[in-house]
């Protein structure tokens, strides 16, 4: 099984970028984000632990997302590839992942960073909290708190990958087919 990253600031299109590349490729497109949203609406243990920080802009804890991680990969297994959007976040949780993937005698084969600046961040927060109905994104100051933190944690990560796996950088302005074709052909 293939594992391609696809990481980079909120609002950037990931999610965007994985739901083309899942068609194009024939990798299933696990998002973190949707699948903590799916246990939340589901009333489960884990969903319930994890309302309180996400619903506040805060990244879950790593343990509880190492856990989480380990059983989305165990369910795919059967599958060609798979894109982990959302995950990982901070420089632990790319320990992590590179340990559990080691251990299932898996790699990462590369990791897309889509970078996209602060400003244009924050008129897609707002458009995309104008056509979402996601409790999550309605408050503007959850967005200044998710950049900030991504900031805070995920750009150090992304720098840390960087020393252990091949990223390449993707600039995120532009029509979604432009950085679409920019990302097919890093990941040639």
């Amino acid at each position: 099984m293939e594992i391609l990253i696809i990481t980079g600031p909120p609002y950037s299109g990931k999610g965007t970028q994985c739901a083309i590349l899942e068609t194009s490729l024939g990798f299933k497109h696990i998002s973190t984000g949707d699948r903590i949203r799916q246990e939340k609406e589901a009333d489960t243990p884990f969903g319930r632990m994890v309302k309180s920080y996400e619903e506040n802009g805060n990244l879950v804890p790593d343990e509880m997302m190492a856990g989480l991680i380990g059983q989305i990969i165990d369910e795919q297994l059967h599958e060609k590839g798979i894109i982990l959007d959302g995950y990982p976040r901070t420089a632990a949780q790319v320990d992590t992942l590179l340990q559990l993937l080691a251990e299932k005698k898996l790699n990462v084969n590369k990791v897309i960073n889509i970078e996209v600046p602060k400003e244009e961040l924050l008129v897609r927060a707002l458009k995309r909290a104008k056509e979402s109905d996601r409790k999550d994104d309605q408050d503007p100051a959850t967005h200044l708190k998710r950049i900030a933190i991504f900031e805070a944690q995920t750009r150090p990560a992304i720098q840390y990958m960087k020393e252990k796996l091949k990223v390449v950088d993707i600039d995120g302005l532009g029509t979604v087919e432009d950085i679409t074709e920019s990302i097919k052909t890093a990941i040639v």
